[in-house]
């Protein structure tokens, strides 16, 4: 189940949230260092993680589930978001380049028609980056943040629901390793847990980022597919046989056969 949008815009703006922002937004950044000219899509509760996007794409939009909320963003000039149903995207087929999911995946109670629709709205050559709470990390356990809520997931498991949805994860990444509290002397060594977890500790981050590609083609199989032939077997129905003018085969076998005429 989603959570409200102004409990999300509510948590993003505590320093715990600002910290959270920056660390994952280092990491998208990392796997999407230029996008000029590129249509993206942030779904879920994306837009803290949009803004680098801005001044670079050709253009940035994005869709909130209606069971969450919308808000307006940017606060400055035209709003760029919109209301929808997560399984029901109001975009044309191949219209956009990249799609960023955010507090998306682990909260929607339509999953697969979800990602048939993030399948249909993505380009060819364009990509798809999920950031969903690790279940190994401590943010997964802590309701405090929205990353303790809706259903975590490990590497793995990420990686197959993709494939189950026809994508192709292609590169991995982590990030978030400093714990969920709000002191400020922890918040301020977030650079120093993320240089350290991403060396040391890297089943424990608070999230897990995968990208992934669309699969335009289904699979071949390597190995032909051996066809059986099977031999057609004949039931007789009750009473099939006298009609056609044979003696039934239980009768034969009841009566003797009658003596011929000398």
């Amino acid at each position: 189940m989603f959570r409200d949008a102004i409990d999300l815009r509510e948590f993003y703006d505590t320093g715990l949230g600002l910290v959270a922002r920056r660390m994952i937004r280092r990491r998208i950044r990392e796997f999407w260092p230029d996008l000029r000219g590129q249509i993206v899509l942030g779904l879920g509760y994306a837009t803290p993680y949009l803004r680098p996007f801005r001044g670079e794409a050709e253009r940035v939009i994005a869709v909130m589930p209606a069971s969450q909320g919308v808000e307006f963003w940017p606060p400055e000039g035209p709003s760029a978001t919109c209301l929808a149903e997560e399984s029901e995207l109001p975009l044309p087929d191949m219209s956009v380049d990249r799609v960023l999911v955010v507090h998306g995946l682990e909260s929607t109670e339509h999953l697969r028609p979800m990602m048939r629709e993030i399948w249909r709205v993505l380009a060819g050559g364009g990509r798809l980056l999920v950031v969903v709470p690790n279940r190994r990390g401590i943010w997964a356990r802590v309701d405090r943040t929205p990353f303790g809520h809706g259903s975590p997931y490990s590497p793995s498991q990420l990686k197959h629901l993709l494939r189950e949805n026809m994508f192709v994860p292609e590169r991995t990444g982590r990030a978030l390793y400093v714990p969920p509290f709000r002191g400020r002397v922890l918040l301020g060594s977030a650079p120093a847990w993320e240089e350290a977890g991403d060396r040391w500790f890297k089943a424990f981050s608070g999230v897990n980022i995968v990208e992934a590609s669309k699969q335009l083609y289904a699979g071949v199989p390597r190995r032909p597919v051996r066809v059986v032939h099977r031999r057609r077997v004949l039931v007789p129905l009750p009473g099939a046989a006298r009609e056609a003018g044979f003696p039934e085969p239980a009768a034969a076998l009841a009566r003797p056969p009658e003596p011929k005429p000398r």
